[in-house]
Formats: C-alpha cells, structure tokens, sequence
C-alpha cells in the first residue's frame, strides 16, 4: 500500500510538483497514446472521428463543446475523460474548493496554511472524486454554479457580509481542480451564461460585491443538441466564442457498429442469457429498425433516434422471449420474429413524430418502421422476391422462383397461425406445414443449425408479407399468414358485413 505525505512539510519534502488539470490530462493523454491504450474504452464508432478530435482538444489544453443529437455518448466522453486524470492529488484538508497547498484559491486555505505552516494536514483526492456535471435547466441560477453570500454561515460565525468567509461557493468552484460538465448548455438562460465569460477565460469569479479573483483550475465541457438552438435557446456567441473546440457527433455510420453498440449496452439478466438464444437475424432487424427511423419522413430527424431506441428493444424482446417460455414452462427458448411484437413500446417512446406521423400514431408508426426492417435485412438472407416479379413488356425472370411452391400453398386456402406465446414445439409444426419452407431454408442455409433453420423459416413468411407476396395479420393475441387475395376478399367480405349492418339498423 502507497504510503502518503500527510502533512505540507512532507509533501514538499517528497518533491511532489502541482499540475493544472489541463497539464495531467494532456500528460496522460501522451502516455496513453504512447503504449496503445485506448483513452476512451467502450466507444465504439467514433474511432475515426470524434476520439481523434477529441485528443487533439485535449492535447490543446482546451475547453470542449460537444454538439450531436441525442443519445451520442455526449456525457459518456466527458465521463470516460476522468481516467486521464492522476490516481490522487493533494488538497488542503477543510478547504471547500480542493485548494492546491502550493497555490491555494480561498481565504480559508490561505489561512490554514498561515496558522500551520508545514504541519497543514493533505487531504489525497481520487480522481473519481474530480468530476462535477450539472443539467442545464431554465431555473438554474448564477448562486447555483458560482455562488452567493450565505446570511446563515455570517449570523452562526458572527461576521459581516463583507467577510469573504460568508461566502457560500457554487458547484464550479467547488469543481476546482476537476473536470466539469454542463449539459444542454442552451437551456441556460442567457444572463446566466454570461455569468461564465470571465471563468472560461480570465478564471475570475464574481460573487455579489465581493473583489475576488480566483484562477480556478477546471476542464469544462459543454454538451448540446443543435435542435435547441431553434426549440429551447441558443448558446450565447461570447460563450461559444470562449470555447476552444465544438467537436461535432453523430450516430453509427453502419449497422456492425451499431449491432456491436447494442450488444455492449443492453442489460440482459444472467438468467435471460442462458434460457434465451438470440439469434444475428434478431439481432439486425431490431438495430434496422433506428436506421430506418432516421431515414422516415413521419420521423423528426431534427431531434434524432437515441442509441437507446435499440438497447431498449433488444432488452424487451428478450423479455418477450423470457415470458414466453415461463408460461409454456420451457427451459430453453430463443427470440423469434413474432417476439419482436415486444419491442413496440420500446420505438413510441423514443421517436418524435412530424404531423403526419402523429395523423398515424405511433404505434402504426413503429409497426411500420419493424416491416420495413425485416424487408431490408430479407434480402441479406434471401433472394430478394422482387428478382422474380414478372414485369410488364418483359419475361419472368429466367431463374427458377424459389418461394413458388410456399406462395402457392397459401394459394390454396391454407394458412398459419403463430400465437405470441406460442410454445416451441406449436411453432416447429405449424412451419413444417407449409410446403417448400423447409427445403428452401435448407438450400440457402445448408450449415444452419435445427433452431437456426426453424428461425429462417417464420422469416421467410414474414419476409413475403413484407414483399407483399401473402398476407399477414396482427391481430390481439396472434400473428396469421394467409394467401394475399383470400385475404383482400375476406376484408371486402367484412365491409359489405358492414354495411348490410348499417342498411339492417336503418
């Protein structure tokens, strides 16, 4: 165990040299590079783009601005930068703003140091100790992060207002010496941010009619959504101007780097991951799922689709897949397509919709959103069905029709009906019925394990009904794949119902 100097005098006779918290973090950062450690673990996705530009902010000794949409590893950045900070650093012990005891900042400190000379006792600060984040919110107040007079300390110490011990300092100054994060920084008010001018760039605060001048020693970083510029307020152009870099994020330009994200990210309970198999087919549709969001015209891509859109998914599938086998008392189960019904509350509540998604709703919405993911990842798997449509002057495609023989026994009238808690063996012999499903999965995923194969075919008929190809009905309690024209007569049938109803009642 490290034994510490627990007195100045030590401290100084161990030869220990302050730094600026700027100065460790860019020293770290060098020899983090320097011995191929990654200095921001976990973030996947930005290896080319923010993680460069953000080493060279911190080689820079600058305060950052990260500007992205929501669910971007903004705050995550700012957090992982605690690790390029040293394991502890001394402060005065009783000093309310971690005084340095070679430099010290508050009245208090100084006169500790005065009073015990050598013999001030050292307080050693953990680095996880030295992180300080505020939510930026239209109620915030200058008190809140720089500070204010407190009548309560001067009437219980007997002093006058004009005592700089009165003083009752605010979250930044008690963050000297330590990385700081405002969050949302537009929705602070503007008077508010002006506040922050002379921090960022003389390191003065001010209290009231206090003459203080206090070099605090911080790493700010700001994050912000460039929607709020327009919906909430805007970040002032002195504060903007006083922040060194604006490092802009984004979301996973691919859909691995998104899978590997999620994968990261979900919180799957260790009893799910052994009764439950989950299979890449699952996998990819649910990630499709945000790429096609983002791609929606019903979708507001001005406030973005979170990351956690598909981590939230991910997790309610697996559940539905979980409730599932405890109530057919299964050992083991895996997510099939028709568990991805589950995921639905997962998408409402993380997209915003323009007026004509809200006309929609967004359950339709996201229903929509989910066949459209199986049609896109259905042709990674299969060919796609729209190779084989004949089209009009020319001939059907020369290459055989490999989903013929299952599209024709629909044809016939035949149908299957997939219950949301279905058992295994109920789904395994309602898919064995349809001819060619088996045979087809078998041809273009010979190496397909038995599980495996049964999952390819419930994705097929999904995959046709996204094609349009049969007809698929979800209804309370099931899932129903018909023959498409069968289907549109028993609809016309149900309206003509209707409307005989109506004629009756008249």
């Amino acid at each position: 165990m490290t034994i510490r100097p627990a007195t100045f005098g030590d401290l100084k006779a161990a030869g220990y040299t302050p730094r600026s918290v700027k100065e460790e973090i860019r020293e770290n950062l060098i020899a983090s590079m320097g011995d191929g450690t990654p200095a921001f673990p976990g973030i996947l996705g930005y290896e080319d783009t923010v993680i460069p530009d953000t080493e060279r902010a911190l080689l820079s000794r600058h305060n950052i601005l990260f500007l992205g949409l929501r669910g971007q590893a903004k705050t995550r950045m700012a957090r992982l930068m605690t690790e390029l900070l040293d394991e502890y650093i001394p402060v005065v012990e009783g000093s309310e703003i971690n005084d340095d005891p070679f430099q010290p900042l508050s009245a208090k400190a100084r006169r500790i140091l005065a009073e015990k000379g050598d013999d001030t006792p050292i307080r050693w600060l953990h680095r996880s100790e030295r992180y300080g984040e505020k939510l930026a919110t239209p109620d915030v107040s200058v008190a809140d992060l720089i500070g204010d007079i407190d009548p309560v300390k001067a009437a219980n110490l007997r002093l006058s207002f004009s005592d700089e011990d009165v003083i009752h300092f605010g979250i930044i100054p008690r963050s000297n010496r330590c990385i700081f994060v405002i969050n949302e920084l537009p929705d602070l008010q503007a008077r508010i941010q002006v506040a922050l001018f002379n921090i960022l760039q003389e390191g003065d605060i001010q209290i009231r009619g206090f003459k203080l001048r206090m070099p605090l020693d911080i790493l700010f970083v700001f994050t912000a959504n460039p929607e709020d510029y327009t919906n909430r307020g805007s970040i002032v152009t002195p504060l903007k101007d006083r922040i060194e870099s604006q490092i802009l994020t984004h979301y996973p330009k691919t859909v691995d780097t998104a899978l590997a994200i999620t994968a990261q990210e979900a919180s799957l309970h260790p009893a799910q991951r052994e009764r439950i198999s989950v299979d890449e087919i699952i996998r990819r549709i649910i990630e499709q799922v945000s790429f096609e969001a983002r791609q929606s015209e019903l979708v507001d891509q001005k406030s973005g689709v979170s990351a956690r859109l598909t981590i939230s998914a991910l997790e309610n599938a697996v559940s539905a897949a979980e409730r599932r086998a405890i109530l057919n008392k299964e050992k083991h189960t895996q997510v099939w397509i028709g568990d991805l019904s589950g995921i639905i509350p997962s998408v409402t509540g993380k997209i915003e919709l323009v007026y004509e998604g809200e006309q929609e709703g967004p359950y339709q919405v996201s229903l929509n959103l989910l066949e459209r993911s199986i049609r896109t990842v259905f042709s990674r798997y299969f060919p796609s069905p729209d190779s084989f449509k004949k089209r009009k002057g020319r001939d059907s495609a020369t290459q055989e029709n490999p989903f013929r023989s299952i599209i024709g026994w629909f044809d016939k009238g035949n149908h299957v009906d997939l219950s949301f808690s279905s058992s295994d063996e109920h789904r395994r012999l309602e898919l064995w019925k349809v001819d060619g499903l088996h045979a087809l999965v078998k041809a273009k995923h010979p190496k397909a394990s038995e599980d495996e194969q049964l999952l390819l075919m419930e994705f097929v008929l999904h995959g046709l009904a996204s094609y349009s190809l049969i007809s698929k009905k979800t209804l309370d309690r099931r899932i129903e794949f018909r023959d498409l024209m069968g289907s549109m007569l028993d609809l016309k049938g149900d309206e003509d119902e209707e409307e005989n109803l109506d004629e009756d009642d008249l």
